[in-house]
């Protein structure tokens, strides 16, 4: 009886053991991984649930937006989920009765979809943002809005 005893207590400790050792590594692979998180969130700047178009297959669309000083955007919304990084300048985002933000160099969010906005540079040098639209094949990326 001691002797099953001493048995499932060293598999049970052998057990834990190998469970931390793999904890450790998975640790490890993490920690080594060359990547600074960015952003990571389920909303939108302003709060929407962030919901992927089913409609067709997965279809990612990368882009540069740029606007010289003064420049704006057209109102617009967004069929699909927008992730955003400001790679330079600054924008201003008016989101209409939410309000208007202002991202600057560094700064990453995920665009409002249901709520037109548009962006303007009030800035001295051009803003410089990758869009990366996350969506299905057919979807709209940007939706034009009176």
């Amino acid at each position: 009886m001691l002797h099953r005893s001493l048995i499932v207590a060293l598999a049970v400790i052998a057990s834990h053991a190998m469970a931390a050792r793999a904890t450790a590594q998975d640790a490890a692979q993490v920690k080594d991984y060359p990547a600074a998180p960015l952003l990571s969130t389920g909303t939108s700047i302003l709060g929407e649930t962030i919901h992927y178009p089913t409609a067709g297959p997965a279809h990612v669309t990368a882009a540069i937006v740029t606007l010289s000083p003064g420049d704006r955007t057209i109102m617009h919304k967004h069929g699909v989920p927008l992730f955003a990084y400001i790679l330079g300048g600054e924008l201003t985002v008016d989101y209409g009765t939410h309000g208007s933000r202002t991202y600057r160099q560094g700064q990453s969010f995920m665009e409002a979809m249901a709520v037109a906005h548009f962006g303007v540079n009030n800035g001295a040098q051009p803003v410089r943002l990758l869009a990366v639209y996350m969506g299905a094949e057919g979807a709209k990326d940007v939706i034009p809005a009176k």
